[in-house]
């Protein structure tokens, strides 16, 4: 009898072990995935409670002084600012910010006349935009900048996404998403960014858009400013497409990857290896990958965006991604990758490691 049971356990134990394993993506005929695990060439040390978003800002002057600026997620939060080594910069990290969430950069908005780079976040808890000037992370935002005003919905002003579309003009826009929202196509605000007058930021509403399946949540958001596009992860759905400039209104542009994920939809970047060529680099966040579209149209117009390439990374449970394409150091002479981890750690990568021989690297496969 005892040997009964045993054999029944045995022939029970894959079975067990299947339910208890994370649940994979299939993976289209053709679509090569990287084999084996993807190291990081530098991990960062240690967030108080939280990772969950990366942000990079290129040092123009020196790019080998770029900063990672990162998420720490608790009601009691920060932003961590790292250098290219990984090491927290305590001196930049601001500290005492109610759960933000998200981080983004961009560069040259004027306030009292001069051009000033940014980081800007989302904190939760008090449904307002913080904004710091780069490279002093000094605040420039008044103490803060309230967003999805006049809204009453559980959650509907509970913030999460963020990030900065520049235009052409050399206008500054914030796309803000929250924790959840309503399914008119009204999920994301876009606000102007610009000086009160008094040398600090304010935020003008523009615009609401977006399409929300009303499945889960939208959180990651980028923005390409060369072709003038934003991307947002609906997720367990898919990726959305829309214009960035205001005025050219809310049509869909497309809807990608709503296959072969195997959860959420999460963190998403964008490698550029020309001013209209590159690669959308997509969390699949419960199989710690990344799929990997390419940026332009197709042949004949379309934006079907073609699923290039999976790779596979260290980092686990992927949230917050973000990617450039130029050369830092001689440990990143390709650009850098950078992936949250669920350990407290952000990982840098190599962008010559996740693009293989498959992808192009600063324009040359």
């Amino acid at each position: 009898m005892i040997l009964s049971k045993s054999i029944n356990f045995l022939m029970l134990a894959p079975l067990f072990l299947a339910a208890c394993s994370p649940k994979l993506s299939s993976v289209p005929t053709g679509i090569t995935v990287s084999r084996g695990t993807i190291k990081p060439a530098v991990i960062s040390e240690k967030v108080g409670f939280d990772s969950d978003d990366p942000a990079i800002w290129v040092n123009p002057a020196d790019p080998s002084k770029s900063l990672v600026i990162g998420t720490d997620k608790s009601v009691n939060g920060a932003l961590y600012v790292f250098n290219l080594e990984g090491k927290i910069q305590a001196d930049l990290t601001v500290k005492d910010l109610k759960r933000p969430n998200n981080v983004d950069v961009a560069y040259g908005l004027k306030l009292n006349g001069v051009s000033t780079d940014i980081a800007i976040t989302t904190e939760r808890f008090t449904h307002q935009l913080r904004i710091f000037s780069l490279p002093d992370m000094k605040p420039v935002d008044g103490g803060g900048i309230p967003v999805f005003e006049g809204e009453t919905g559980i959650e509907y002003r509970d913030l999460m996404g963020i990030a900065v579309y520049t235009a052409k003009s050399g206008k500054l826009y914030a796309i803000v998403g929250r924790k959840t929202g309503p399914v008119d196509g009204s999920y994301l605000w876009q606000y102007l960014l610009s000086d009160n007058g008094n040398g600090q930021v304010k935020a003008t509403l523009v615009r609401k858009f977006g399409a929300y399946s009303g499945k889960k949540e939208i959180e990651a958001i980028a923005v390409d400013n060369e072709l003038g596009y934003i991307y947002y992860s609906d997720e367990q759905h898919g990726v959305r497409q829309y214009y960035a400039d205001p005025e050219k209104g809310n049509q869909e542009l497309a809807l990608f990857g709503t296959t072969g994920f195997a959860d959420d939809h999460e963190g998403i970047s964008i490698y550029k290896t020309s001013a209209s060529k590159g690669y959308i680099l997509v969390s699949d966040q419960g199989v710690n990958r990344f799929q990997i579209f390419r940026r332009e149209s197709g042949a004949d117009g379309k934006f079907d965006h073609q699923l290039l390439k999976i790779v596979k990374v260290a980092a686990r449970h992927s949230d917050g991604s973000e990617v450039v394409n130029v050369p830092l150091n001689e440990t990143f002479k390709h650009g850098l990758f950078v992936a949250m981890s669920d350990d407290r750690t952000f990982h840098f990568y190599r962008w010559e490691d996740i693009a293989g021989k498959e992808l192009d690297i600063n324009g040359v496969k």
